[in-house]
């Protein structure tokens, strides 16, 4: 019997993730930048008030805080929306939490277009690719509930710094938790094919699942990864993809630039040169509009998924 198919954001499935492990872990504790409300910290407030603390719009301060925590021997998850965790505490969280490979966890709420009328300003599809370059940060983008709340633990688990990405947008889940295994730095094959392979990662995996699923219908037989873990990314999955199937194509709601597609070709180039094309945001600013309408605009629908790489492949 399969699991009861969620539709939910993944910042919500953040902060339900976080009530359930600080059940038994006392030593988790959150700060957020007076967005509570929006990354679903607030859930997380609400059952533990006291392990909880607001540091106001200064997010660089709440890193800092949290590199306190964490060297006092508490378990941090810092939380704000992705352009100001990453974006505006960039410093902080390479000097304060990097370069001494403190124990925090940093959660990057409301990225990518898909933060829809907020416009420009917040939708950050730069989140991956400045947390990549950081020297022993993990880096990681859950596509659906389940694999957030696994994700969330996994985070927990490890010992050392990691970067969650977060969706706004409510997302239909497709993982089975009965037979779902998450394992930091290991893709998920949602379907095996020979003709090329797709490599996708976050809230789009399921646009690309889609997609493939209707290429399949037209005899087309493409391989599937979720590629949850940007950093340390799953080089033998990629490289295994590239000798079997000739051909890559990735798909993430990021930039071109830095993110997915650029991890994947340095890997193919360096071990098993094949093509790669990236699909993404082409080096550009979003703009205000409805979430699903901006991810048709952006060609990262499952429609728009379809037609890129059904020419693609011609």
């Amino acid at each position: 019997m399969m699991a009861e198919t969620k539709k939910i954001a993944t910042r919500e499935s953040f902060g339900l993730a976080l009530c359930e492990l600080a059940k038994e872990h006392p030593e988790i504790v959150v700060l957020d930048a007076d967005l509570a409300a929006a990354t679903k910290t607030d859930i997380f407030k609400k059952a533990y008030p006291d392990r909880f603390f607001d540091c106001g719009i200064a997010e660089g301060n709440m890193i800092g805080v949290a590199a306190g925590l964490a060297s006092c021997g508490k378990v941090p998850f810092a939380a704000s929306f992705a352009m100001f965790a990453t974006g505006r505490a960039y410093e902080q969280v390479r000097n304060s939490v990097g370069y001494p490979h403190l124990n925090v966890k940093i959660a990057g709420s409301h990225a990518g277009i898909t933060v829809g009328e907020d416009g420009a300003t917040h939708q950050c599809c730069e989140d991956l690719a400045l947390m990549r370059t950081i020297p022993g940060m993990v880096v990681l983008n859950p596509a659906d509930h389940y694999e957030m709340t696994a994700a969330v633990k996994a985070a927990y688990e490890y010992n050392g710094p990691v970067y969650i990405r977060l969706g706004r947008l409510a997302i239909e889940s497709f993982n089975d938790p009965e037979n779902y295994t998450f394992e930091i730095g290991k893709a998920v094959t949602l379907k095996d094919g020979t003709d090329a392979t797709v490599i996708a990662t976050g809230l789009v995996v399921n646009e690309a699942r889609k997609a493939v699923q209707a290429l399949e219908e037209k005899g087309m037989n493409i391989r599937l990864l979720n590629m949850h873990t940007i950093k340390p990314i799953d080089k033998d999955a990629v490289i295994k993809a590239a000798k079997e199937t000739g051909r890559i194509i990735t798909v993430e709601e990021h930039n071109v630039i830095g993110g997915l597609g650029e991890a994947v070709c340095a890997i193919t180039a360096e071990n098993c040169p094949v093509p790669v094309t990236r699909i993404g945001v082409e080096d550009t600013f979003g703009h205000s509009g409805p979430a699903l309408g901006l991810l048709a605009e952006f060609g990262l629908d499952a429609a728009g998924l379809e037609k890129r790489i059904t020419e693609i492949l011609k």
